[in-house]
């Protein structure tokens, strides 16, 4: 979806000050390789966030790339035997910023967590990672399973990152449509 800084309903997000959105939107954090954890329930906006902060990044020349985390496990467990899977993760590793979008969303097997692990530390200090996620990186270590690899992706994760907590309520909800107009579904 082409979503937009500008587009960025900032008064919907008590928790991030428009001063902090232009900080985001000066990109040093990128040029200095920082990571970016966006946090929040469902609707507050992270994956608006995240896509807008890449394409100011693209506007800037930046190589940029966004996945969401079921995307991303399939392309690793499958680079050796598909030409897809295999461009795929060759543009994530040649990226200046790779997005993953709704990580931990899913739990990993012992196989793909130990993929995910390869990855995030090919990545490690030469690229900035943004993530989106409504669990926080102390839960991810029930998803991932392995307690030895799970400290070893937060160590390479954490290491440089700002995390940002959004909050509030759903946007979606908000705004929502109805096909019956004005009526509410109550009555």
């Amino acid at each position: 979806y082409q979503k937009t800084l500008e587009d960025f309903r900032i008064e919907e997000q008590q928790s991030l000050s428009t001063k902090q959105l232009n900080q985001l939107r000066e990109l040093t954090w990128l040029e200095q390789a920082y990571n970016l954890i966006l946090l929040g329930p469902p609707g507050v906006g992270k994956t608006h966030l995240a896509i807008g902060l890449g394409i100011e990044a693209i506007y800037r020349g930046y190589k940029v790339m966004f996945l969401a985390m079921g995307a991303l496990v399939r392309a690793l467990n499958t680079q050796d035997i598909t030409r897809k899977s295999q461009t795929i993760v060759k543009r994530l590793l040649n990226s200046d910023l790779v997005i993953i979008d709704d990580i931990m969303y899913m739990a990993m097997d012992q196989q793909e967590a130990n993929l995910f692990f390869h990855f995030i530390n090919q990545l490690y200090d030469r690229t900035s990672i943004v993530f989106t996620s409504n669990k926080g990186p102390e839960e991810w270590g029930e998803l991932i399973g392995d307690p030895g690899i799970t400290t070893a992706i937060l160590d390479r994760i954490i290491h440089r990152v700002e995390v940002i907590h959004l909050n509030g309520d759903s946007y979606r909800m908000k705004n929502r449509s109805t096909i019956f107009g004005s009526i509410s579904v109550h009555e």
